[in-house]
């Protein structure tokens, strides 16, 4: 998968990020090509060698049909969940590396209704935090909104399966 600059990307477990340049780079005595990425969160600047994008799941933004069959996913009915901390947290960490925003939606959904059960741990409430947010930042680029718009969009979704977004960390 090719991208080009100015186009914007999803770097999986971080979010939005928009390809700023295009290089080449000689390592070990031989060249590299690069993706120089510029996160939309914090700014941060990322370098991706064209041969670890697939690995990665560097991947374009969502397409609005995608986005509305998330947005079913988060308004209807329950989601299966381990009980288990640890594999809980190991399946949690593998959909948020995954990248695909669907698998994103099902950590956001899961870790909310179990926050209805009990409090949630450290690890989770910042896992939660960051699903929250790729969520609103790839709804307001996939759909042209502000982030309070697609904050209000999720918020809407959640609250048709009687959850809600808790306040950023």
């Amino acid at each position: 998968m090719t991208f080009q600059v100015g186009e914007k990307v999803v770097y999986p477990n971080h979010g939005v990020a928009t390809i700023e340049n295009i290089s080449s780079r000689a390592f070990a005595g031989h060249f590299e090509r690069f993706y120089l990425l510029r996160l939309t969160y914090n700014s941060l600047t990322v370098m991706v060698p064209f041969s670890h994008v697939e690995d990665l799941g560097l991947r374009k933004v969502t397409r609005n049909g995608e986005v509305a069959r998330v947005i079913s996913f988060l308004s209807q009915g329950r989601c299966r969940r381990y009980q288990d901390w640890k594999d809980r947290f190991k399946e949690n960490t593998e959909k948020m590396q995954n990248g695909s925003l669907l698998a994103v939606a099902e950590v956001l959904k899961s870790l909310l209704l179990l926050q209805l059960q009990k409090p949630l741990s450290f690890r989770e409430k910042k896992m939660l935090d960051r699903a929250r947010h790729m969520l609103i930042m790839e709804f307001s680029t996939s759909r042209g909104l502000n982030e309070a718009e697609a904050a209000d969009m999720l918020e809407k979704a959640l609250s048709k399966a009687q959850l809600h977004l808790p306040p950023p960390l």
